[in-house]
């Protein structure tokens, strides 16, 4: 047929060759022009060289909506500019179906993952992936890397804004992801580019009271397997929840009653050994101990996961205790109440409860493998000291206070009236005017009466704790008054 203007006037005119197809090319735009098979089908293509390189054809697509020869002129007329450049459009949309599915979100969280995470965030890509796994793919699986938008960003911060700290953790972890795919030249810029950071989340203090944590204990007890022996693992050794979801029967001496929480899977980096009281060691003889493989595990093969049902389970076995338990006491059981709180709390509870039995910080500090505090900064690169034997006596200490709570039984007492803590060779802090009850009472310089020596034993304990130092023991008998100037310096 002879080339004419292509218009719907041409195209409804035009017919099939029984046995070829046929091409009307437009007079006005080189290179655009109309196929009509022999079926029938009508569709719009662009004919063109690169370079002067061979004629190569792309079909822009089939007559009907949204292609009409008005809109299939305009998009011919693109793709030649895009010739012009010496681009080759074929290719260039090849290019693209390939890079949609390299950069499909899921398979690009994967790769962000292996290639940045792992190596750059080393204490804490797990946590990061997780957020990636249950937020992120859930959500934009499915979605290209480049399709997503500011709007999808400001959609999921609003989702969480009654989780301030999971918003805050999910924007820092998406950032990293965008600012990645651009350092690469995946996406062109970050659809997170200029959007304000979540504020920061002020520190949680929620502990639970002494009737909470009775009444979660026996909580656990009717929970089925395996969250009754995984939550009170937690409150009994004080790690955090992934570390103990993830304990391997490989890291545990029973005989030693030690679990040995290697350095690759500590949040600080540092191996750490955990000393099993009682308790905790009945737990996992009940469990039934083997030589390797993951304690808490329901496949076989990776760690326990629903925790969030989990806990919510367990929110309302607590409560009916609670309430059946304020009945028992003759009070109206409809004022119950359960303040929200989370898995994580439950390693404040236990720093606190250390601390009321009157352990000392930097071993409280040990028992939670925090390098912070007493441990962080001169102290921590000169005390290397592992405070192992006050680290189980702790935690010997806990397991008592626990089995106690939990029978019902009163805590126990010193003859001041105080918790025992029962530090091996430690003295019991006592306020700092012990420092004046020995200098009055001293008879002359290097001189320490019995009664006041022990005074003064308690007074540079107290000093020696509040300067993060380790503590200092005397004999009562011995003169100590030499000891003061450098404490007090200090």
């Amino acid at each position: 047929m002879a080339n004419q203007s292509i218009s719907i006037r041409t195209v409804e005119a035009a017919r099939p060759h029984p046995e070829k197809d046929v091409y009307i090319w437009d007079t006005s735009l080189r290179g655009f022009g109309l196929r009509v098979t022999s079926s029938g089908t009508k569709s719009y293509v662009l004919q063109y060289r690169v370079n002067g390189g061979p004629a190569r054809r792309k079909t822009i697509g089939m007559h009907g909506s949204p292609w009409t020869p008005h809109t299939a002129r305009k998009e011919a007329d693109r793709l030649l500019a895009v010739v012009r450049r010496g681009i080759d459009p074929v290719e260039e949309a090849r290019e693209a179906r390939r890079r949609e599915k390299v950069l499909n979100f899921s398979v690009y969280c994967d790769l962000f993952v292996d290639l940045y995470l792992s190596s750059n965030w080393p204490r804490t890509w797990p946590e990061a992936m997780r957020v990636l796994e249950n937020i992120a793919k859930p959500r934009w699986g499915k979605k290209g890397l480049t399709t997503l938008k500011r709007a999808d960003m400001v959609k999921l911060m609003d989702d969480y804004a009654d989780r301030p700290a999971m918003r805050k953790e999910t924007h820092s972890v998406l950032r990293k992801l965008f600012n990645w795919a651009v350092d690469r030249g995946d996406i062109e810029v970050s659809p997170l580019a200029g959007m304000k950071a979540p504020k920061a989340v002020p520190s949680r203090r929620r502990v639970l009271a002494q009737e909470e944590l009775i009444c979660l204990w026996k909580a656990t007890e009717q929970t089925r397997w395996p969250w009754g022996p995984y939550v009170r693992l937690l409150i009994l050794t004080m790690q955090r929840r992934l570390e103990v979801a993830e304990m391997d029967w490989a890291e545990l001496d029973l005989e030693a009653r030690t679990w040995t929480l290697p350095s690759e899977r500590a949040k600080n980096g540092q191996p750490h050994v955990v000393p099993l009281n009682d308790l905790a060691a009945r737990e996992l003889e009940a469990i039934g101990p083997r030589e390797r493989g993951l304690v808490f595990t329901t496949t076989g093969s990776t760690p326990i996961s629903g925790i969030s049902k989990a806990k919510r389970a367990l929110d309302t076995a607590m409560l009916e205790i609670m309430t059946a338990r304020r009945e028992e006491l003759g009070k109206n059981p409809a004022a119950t109440h359960l303040p929200g709180w989370r898995l994580h709390d439950l390693r404040r509870t236990g720093a606190t409860g250390l601390q009321a039995l009157g352990i000392p910080i930097e071993v409280t500090e040990a028992v939670l493998n925090h390098i912070s505090g007493s441990r962080a900064g001169i102290a921590g690169v000169y005390n290397l000291y592992s405070y192992h034997a006050e680290k189980r006596t702790a935690l010997e200490a806990w397991g008592r206070k626990l089995t106690r709570l939990v029978a019902g039984l009163p805590a126990e007492q010193s003859r001041a009236g105080r918790s025992v803590s029962r530090m091996p060779g430690r003295f019991e802090p006592a306020p700092l005017d012990n420092l004046a009850r020995f200098q009055a009472s001293r008879r002359r310089p290097g001189d320490c009466p019995f009664a006041t020596a022990r005074c003064l034993q308690r007074a540079v304990t107290s000093l020696a704790a509040q300067r993060s130092t380790r503590m200092v023991f005397v004999s009562p008998r011995q003169p100590v008054t030499h000891m003061l100037p450098l404490l007090v310096q200090k």
